[in-house]
């Protein structure tokens, strides 16, 4: 049975005394497979290396990737979401939400912050799929509106990051209102001539994409995030037919005119100052 031991330096010794690799070290992308070293990974904005995928990222990565020196403001942090409805699924809403803001560290699916963006203030209002699929409750739908309302009061540009399986169906109606609320509040904004830019992430769905997602001056996408209303398999379902190849990707949006550019996560923050720049002038 020796096959079971190493030998170091004339001394035998079993394989169950081997010291195991500390997790986090390494990263798999998820489309390819490639393996990196986590540190790696990160550096390159979690983008990988290898295919070019861009991995799911939440709003603190954003914020930091965007404001200058990763120097920001979070505002209307401490609104969080009530049961109004007293739903219940699996299990209670309020059971729900209180595990999940536990467990992500987050008060709701959004977050706002104000800060300078190549030395341009810049409001930026990201959303977060980890907190119950990002979807839009009326915490979100609240924050949004509050953001929106700074960036008047102070002539801000507005950047909202999508990531989101749409409307939180356990807010039922008090959810869909947040659709109609945005989409006013966001008409305002366009009055005054600020400007507004809406990035659309992987995945950017549902009743998100039917309101403020696609209501910006300028509607950019990351490369391959899925943007659609209703999922693949619901339309194609409904239709009876085969979709076509790559349906819903930000590249099929962009090529049948439902957006204006993809922008690589690393072309981003030029990308941004240089829109707001050119909105002002």
């Amino acid at each position: 049975m020796s096959w079971f031991n190493r030998i170091k330096g004339g001394i035998t010794t079993s394989t169950q005394n081997k010291k195991e690799t500390p997790e986090g070290l390494w990263h798999k992308c998820p489309s390819c497979k490639h393996v990196a070293p986590t540190a790696e990974n990160e550096a390159n904005l979690w983008v990988c290396t290898n295919c070019g995928h861009h991995q799911r990222i939440g709003s603190k990565e954003y914020f930091h990737i965007l404001y200058d020196d990763g120097h920001f403001e979070l505002f209307n942090e401490h609104i969080i979401s009530n049961d109004p409805l007293h739903f219940t699924d699996t299990k209670p809403y309020a059971e729900r939400l209180k595990e999940t803001r536990a467990k992500t560290g987050l008060n709701d699916a959004v977050r706002t912050a104000i800060g300078l963006v190549d030395g341009q203030k810049l409001v930026v209002a990201a959303m977060d799929f980890n907190f119950i699929g990002g979807s839009m409750g009326s915490v979100v739908g609240e924050k949004l509106a509050r953001a929106i309302n700074r960036c008047i009061e102070e002539e801000v540009p507005l950047l909202i990051i999508s990531r989101s399986g749409g409307a939180r169906m356990m807010e039922a109606a008090f959810s869909l209102m947040q659709m109609a609320k945005t989409s006013a509040r966001l008409s305002l904004l366009s009055k005054k001539g600020i400007p507004y830019i809406s990035l659309l992430t992987d995945p950017t769905t549902g009743g998100i994409t039917a309101s403020f997602a696609m209501l910006g001056d300028l509607n950019i996408a990351e490369p391959g995030a899925l943007i659609g209303f209703a999922g693949p398999r619901v339309i194609k379902e409904t239709i009876g037919k085969e979709l076509p190849k790559d349906f819903q990707t930000s590249e099929f949006v962009l090529e049948h005119g439902f957006l204006d550019k993809i922008v690589p996560r690393k072309e981003l923050k030029p990308f941004i100052s240089n829109m707001v720049k050119l909105f002002r002038e």
